[in-house]
């Protein structure tokens, strides 16, 4: 059954409410599947119940953005998929409309993060993968950024220890493919920005690798000191493990904190009755996510 050419459409002067054909219920509420043009020039194409979408459908946004996947009363929720105007992607699982649960993020760039969502954020367990060098974070997320124990792989080396507030902290270790580690702990060290002349100098604070002894590999904890580890086999191995040491300089690698993003508005219900469904909106116009830079 369509909506084109009913009477409700058919007002002089009237508001455009859309089109929609499709099943309908006794009571002549959108159910079952059909297909909706809304006013704004999204399309949906799907499951109804009593109205709203309920079940698996496709929604197409006007700005090429689009979602397939389930709905529970007009809201994402269950399993799908998120392409957003970017071209970035998501898939995974959506309570409420929003990212949550387990899910794998595509960045434009190349990047991609696995792992558990809370409320649109990395939140919980997951590995974040950089395109360019191939480097990996593999730990602990809250609220967008690393938290607590993690493990960041390089190509020949990899840091083991932990995180606050996104940024590497405390006691930790570099462990070298040669066979041996550097132990040592990241400081927090004030830092002098922006030297121009018309420039007011901003000081912020910033990780420092305070380096420590090298030893042959250990099981690494947490909680581990320094009077637990062996001495290096040989002095071969310090020299070379120092010089590596000494360039990978004071920067912290681990991902930076990502951007803000902006919420996904709840679906609107609908306001008068022949409109029936909602208009959806794309979390976002240019890219939904922001992908943290890697130092």
């Amino acid at each position: 059954m369509s909506d084109l050419g009913s009477d409700e459409f058919e007002d002089e002067g009237g508001p455009y409410l859309g089109e929609y054909e499709g099943d309908r219920n006794d009571e002549g509420e959108r159910h079952g599947h059909g297909k909706a043009t809304l006013p704004n020039g999204d399309t949906y194409e799907g499951q109804y119940d009593r109205g709203k979408r309920h079940g698996h459908g496709l929604y197409r946004f006007k700005n090429n953005a689009r979602y397939e996947g389930d709905y529970l009363r007009n809201k994402k929720q269950g399993q799908g998929v998120f392409i957003y105007p970017d071209g970035s992607k998501y898939e995974g699982s959506w309570v409420d409309d929003q990212r949550h649960g387990s899910g794998k993020y595509f960045y434009i760039n190349g990047d991609t993060y696995e792992g558990e969502w809370s409320k649109h954020e990395r939140h919980g367990q997951g590995t974040y993968v950089y395109a360019e060098t191939g480097s990996k974070y593999v730990g602990t997320w809250i609220n967008g950024k690393c938290e607590g124990a993690g493990e960041f792989v390089h190509a020949n080396h990899r840091f083991q220890g932990n995180w606050t507030d996104g940024n590497m902290q405390g006691p930790g270790k570099y462990i070298f493919d040669i066979g041996c580690e550097q132990h040592g702990e990241y400081i927090s060290v004030e830092q002098a920005q922006g030297d121009g002349e018309e420039e007011e100098p901003m000081t912020v604070t910033v990780p420092k690798w305070k380096a420590g002894k090298i030893t042959a590999i250990t099981l690494y904890t947490p909680e581990e000191t320094e009077s637990t580890e062996k001495a290096a086999e040989t002095k071969q191995e310090e020299e070379v493990v120092e010089t590596q040491a000494d360039e990978l300089g004071a920067a912290s690698p681990a991902p930076a904190e990502p951007e803000p993003e902006e919420a996904a508005p709840a679906a609107e219900e609908p306001t008068e009755a022949p409109v029936e469904d909602a208009v959806e909106e794309p979390d976002a116009t240019e890219g939904d996510e922001t992908a943290p830079a890697e130092d």
